[in-house]
């Protein structure tokens, strides 16, 4: 058991370190490539909170990078083109990757590929060890039932970067079928692979799931896809039908409340106490839980086998360790580049992670840092006036690092003011987090250009594997390791965060699109993608109304194969044609 855990510990290094080195290798061309061209290689308009043009609703496609054959005729396109044709993001993918790599597209595919991984991990890594952390602790703060706070944080935090993904997609104008698609992908993946997964894994064990509540979240996730089916079929939705999306989950979390008080007087004392405790550990995700950097330099140091050694073995051992401490000086090191900047920006008051530099340094950065992200504003302000902002931003941000030098020990994290604390740390996990889901949204649109695919596509495959991986660890493990309450948690967290996603996620994003477009309804793009699969994903909530009650709600093999096969259908059903392997392919 010991060797199985080092084991993973070691492999958890070597990707955190691979991450890490494919970080700096990607920072620094883009660097040279930015200071080493006379073009920029970023984007000018970063943060895309602003309008689009009053004569213009939606930004023209980018067809005569379509129809360019060559690389130098892309690249001429480009450049030639006002707007860019990917708003998303800090960074313009397509003129690096047609313009500066367009001999060598090998080297271009690498680094995107390299790029993606980064973002994926950032976004991830980010949620599990900041994002969550909030949660958890605003939960305890405010002492949430462990109910409403596993229907809410809890989905919230495994949810975070499906619902960020969304959000961006959204306000990026003219990206929302990456976020329809990428919310209904990442359902259908949880409700299916991930319960099928369990099923299939658990059919031994003979682990028998509560019936009424899985009947209340079917029920629930079935009404959010009838009201998602009913807004693509009408191709449009206004503020009001946003805002009525929106408010179903706010029924289910009355619903959840309800049934949890009606039931209270038949559970056992202990419950409350076992739901909050497992709490904090349901909130982090298993494959990123102590990928820190001051956790991911405890080897546990169990090869000190206490044996009886020679004089002469002594100096030879006290050489090894030596070399131990000089390689993980190494790879703490190596570590840094993707720790340091969110560490030095992201207040944390947790006991195992104090630190009272970083807390100094964090308050101090954080308010500098929201200041440079919004810097397009200030653009249009005169410079004395843009002196002034930038003033105040540097004044605050010192003020508030000399605040907490001062109230806070070296020791142990402070305790009377915690929620300033923890309003920050959520705050900029949240800042973070929307940065790296915005960079990877307008990295997959351009991966859609460059390979010549509809961007719904890779919204709807590679997108929601890579937000829902985290689930599928997180559920597996539980199911294996908690017993049969384990399993019921990971069971009903599959239903319970497609419908956090769908309704709270993509409803914010829905409200969000409304509202900058009001009092005219916005135009939801035609995407026979959405209906299939939402279609197939009923059908999956069908089998499984259908054939767990007939099996006493047992999990097993035949009830995981069918979910698993359906799925399968799903994925199939939008692929083939989009790789061009058949032009007949549809529901």
């Amino acid at each position: 058991m010991d060797d199985t855990s080092v084991s993973m510990s070691k492999r958890k290094k070597n990707y955190i370190v691979f991450l890490n080195i494919s970080f700096l290798f990607a920072s620094c061309l883009f660097l040279i490539l930015h200071f080493h061209s006379q073009e920029s290689i970023f984007l000018k308009n970063t943060l895309h909170f602003k309008k689009t043009n009053n004569n213009n609703t939606e930004q023209p496609g980018c067809d005569g990078l379509k129809r360019s054959e060559t690389h130098e005729a892309r690249c001429s396109y480009l450049k030639s083109k006002l707007d860019p044709c990917v708003t998303q993001g800090y960074i313009d993918y397509l003129s690096i990757f047609y313009c500066k790599f367009g001999n060598f597209p090998f080297l271009g595919y690498s680094l995107l590929f390299l790029w993606l991984l980064v973002l994926f991990y950032l976004l991830g890594n980010t949620a599990s060890e900041y994002f969550c952390y909030s949660l958890e602790s605003l939960s305890n703060l405010f002492n949430l039932s462990p109910t409403i706070a596993g229907v809410t944080l809890l989905s919230l935090g495994n949810g975070a970067p499906d619902v960020f993904s969304s959000l961006v997609s959204f306000m990026g104008g003219g990206a929302c079928e990456i976020g329809l698609n990428t919310v209904l992908g990442g359902a259908s993946f949880v409700s299916l692979v991930v319960v099928g997964a369990i099923s299939v894994v658990m059919h031994k064990r003979c682990v028998v799931v509560n019936k009424a509540d899985f009947v209340r979240d079917v029920f629930f996730l079935l009404l959010a896809l009838l009201c998602l089916t009913v807004i693509l079929v009408q191709k449009e939705i206004d503020l009001w039908g946003a805002i009525t999306f929106f408010s179903i989950y706010i029924a289910y979390v009355i619903v959840v409340y309800l049934l949890h008080m009606r039931s209270k007087n038949v559970v056992i004392d202990n419950a409350d106490d076992l739901g909050s405790g497992n709490r904090v550990s349901d909130l982090t995700v298993p494959i990123l839980e102590h990928l820190e950097k001051g956790e991911l330099n405890d080897d546990r140091n169990r090869n000190s086998i206490t044996t009886t050694i020679g004089d002469g073995e002594e100096e030879e051992i006290n050489k090894r360790k030596g070399l131990v401490k000089c390689g993980k000086g190494v790879l703490s090191i190596l570590e840094l580049p993707l720790y340091l900047p969110r560490r030095l920006t992201i207040p944390v008051i947790s006991e195992e992670k104090w630190s009272k530099f970083y807390a100094v340094c964090s308050v101090t950065l954080a308010p500098m840092l929201l200041l440079i992200l919004g810097s397009h504003e200030i653009e249009s302000f005169g410079g004395f006036l843009r002196l002034v902002v930038y003033g105040m931003g540097v004044v605050v941000g010192v003020s508030c690092g000399m605040a907490a030098y001062i109230t806070t020990s070296v020791y142990s994290p402070p305790t009377k003011f915690a929620l300033p604390w923890l309003v920050g740390g959520f705050l900029m996990s949240v800042t973070w987090s929307y940065i790296t889901a915005q960079e990877l949204v307008g990295l997959l649109v351009s991966m859609a250009y460059i390979f010549g695919v509809d961007p719904s596509i890779l919204g709807l495959t590679l997108l929601a594997w890579g937000n829902s991986i985290g689930d599928l660890v997180t559920n597996l493990t539980m199911a294996l390791s908690g017993g049969v309450e384990g399993a019921q948690i990971a069971f009903s967290g599959c239903y319970a965060g497609p419908i956090f996603n769908t309704l709270f996620g993509l409803g914010l994003s829905l409200i969000w699109y409304c509202w900058s477009k009001y009092p005219s309804p916005v135009v939801i793009p035609s995407d026979h993608n959405l209906l299939q699969t939402s279609g197939l994903l009923a059908a999956g909530l069908f089998w499984a109304l259908l054939v767990l009650p007939m099996r006493g709600m047992r999990l097993d093999g035949v009830f995981g194969g069918g979910l698993l096969l359906i799925y399968l259908v799903s994925i199939s059903l939008s692929l083939f044609p989009a790789l061009g392997w058949s032009s007949h392919w549809s529901l």
